[in-house]
């Protein structure tokens, strides 16, 4: 059985199970919020770090006493060498709770609070008095959600510029193998492979520009706004310090040079940078769509691309190979779509002075890099990269296609070279064959006129 001992806040005693670090609101919280899924641990060791930094902060500021300083950042140090499983057994909380990760906020100050008892009990250290000296969850909260976004975009950049660069491999490999372009879903006129692999590069190029210009807005912190944005009970200077030490522990260039009643208030900065993983995921839904198309059949398909045999495609159909990494990322990218939707809603309810939507906003934004970063890395590493091309099928449509006649017009004019097209399809014959029985051509000037390569103009100096 469960042994407890009992503590008590501002509304009376509380059940604790006796081997527990936190304190009565976590506890209150626990029993209270039982529903979802918990409070991402990243967010939870930005709250330590900024805590930390606090402490050390509060003691250059001479607010708090180095014995109680030191002893806040030794029990800190501790929680933060935990593995992921051992601090989870004492930070129990849902993202579904209070709007403003209060109840998150205090289960840091309880847990910090009891771990320095520990660590030495003639130093009385309390949750809110010490470890919360000079803060309040209304910016800590905030203030970690940006710590958190921006570790979360510098794991999946990198996750985007490797596939970019195996992308340009397969760019310059194929750049002059020609096969035909469609647009409406419809024969359209040639390219090479190499070109239409082009385009996706230069998508994935914008979105990571697009992320990198945007991602600075999350550098301002909301620290030093306290309760309401005025800055109550934090000492002169306080936030600044907090800011330099955040930008040392996690390589950022943070700021507390900002506007604090539009850091508890707004998260435009999420809002706006989480828009550009959505156009990612956009982006990234055409090109896994448009390579599991090409790949198609093998007999009955497009059958222009080999895909790798990852795993057995079917429980029934032996031999069979399904894209399973273009489904996975196509998958994640619906759920980016759907986070974006939950990310824009958080965002508008700002009422007055605090938004109470920042757990559910960042849990999205948090989910929406990670499955990007992973399913992209996926993606590259068990599909692009082992990528190659069914160059005789490429040929073969080609060669059938007959919106290749777009090559004679300029020579013979639209209208007739529509009638050739027609004329063939018709009859089921080539094109060259309708184009010789049209009289419009000859055969020398067809095969001058028909270079396919050509006509891609792949040869141009300015790919």
């Amino acid at each position: 059985m469960t042994e407890y001992r009992t503590e008590e806040d501002t509304l009376g005693p509380v059940k604790i199970p006796t081997d527990a670090l936190w304190g009565p609101q976590t506890e209150r919280s626990r029993n209270n919020f039982p529903t979802g899924q918990y409070m991402p641990l990243a967010i939870i060791r930005a709250l330590l770090n900024i805590k930390k930094a606090a402490a050390q902060a509060n003691m250059e500021t001479k607010a708090i006493s180095d014995e109680k300083g030191n002893l806040i950042v030794k029990a800190i140090d501790e929680l933060l060498a935990l593995s992921d499983e051992d601090l989870r057994k004492d930070f129990p909380l849902k993202v579904y709770q209070t709007g403003s990760g209060t109840q998150t906020n205090m289960n840091t100050n309880e847990v910090v609070a009891h771990k320095a008892h520990q660590l030495n009990p003639d130093i009385e250290i309390l949750p809110n008095d010490d470890v919360n000296k000079g803060q309040s969850s209304n910016d800590t909260f905030p203030t970690a959600m940006n710590v958190v976004a921006l570790e979360a975009v510098n794991k999946l950049k990198p996750a985007v510029q490797h596939l970019i660069d195996e992308l340009k491999i397969k760019q310059d490999k194929y750049w002059k193998t020609v096969k035909v372009g469609r647009t409406h879903l419809q024969d359209a006129v040639p390219l090479t492979f190499g070109q239409e692999v082009s385009g996706y590069v230069a998508a994935l190029e914008h979105d990571l520009d697009y992320i990198k210009t945007l991602e600075p807005t999350l550098d301002e912190l909301a620290i030093g706004g306290t309760a309401v944005g005025t800055g109550l009970n934090a000492a002169e200077g306080m936030p600044e310090k907090i800011a330099e030490k955040l930008s040392e522990v996690y390589g950022l260039n943070l700021t507390a040079k900002s506007n604090k009643f539009y850091g508890l208030a707004n998260h435009s900065g999420l809002n706006v940078v989480h828009g550009a993983l959505k156009t990612l995921a956009a982006d990234m839904f055409k090109i896994a769509q448009d390579i599991r198309f090409l790949a198609s059949g093998p007999r009955a398909g497009y059958d222009e691309l080999n895909i790798p045999a990852n795993e057995p495609g079917s429980s029934i159909m032996p031999g069979k190979v399904n894209p399973t990494q273009a489904e996975a990322v196509t998958m994640a990218a619906l759920r980016v779509f759907g986070n974006d939707t939950v990310v824009t809603m958080a965002s508008s309810q700002g009422n007055f002075e605090m938004n109470v939507y920042k757990p559910v906003m960042i849990d999205a934004f948090l989910e929406s890099a990670d499955l990007l970063a992973g399913t992209i890395t996926g993606f590259t590493d068990r599909c692009v990269k082992g990528l190659t091309v069914n160059e005789k099928r490429m040929a073969e449509l080609v060669d059938n296609s007959l919106m290749t006649v777009t090559a004679l017009s300029p020579h013979i004019g639209y209208h007739d070279s529509a009638k050739i097209a027609q004329a063939a399809d018709k009859a089921g014959s080539t094109l060259k064959e309708a184009a010789l029985k049209s009289g419009k051509v000859t055969e020398e000037q067809y095969d001058e006129w028909m270079d396919m390569l050509k006509m891609t103009n792949a040869d141009r100096k300015d790919k």
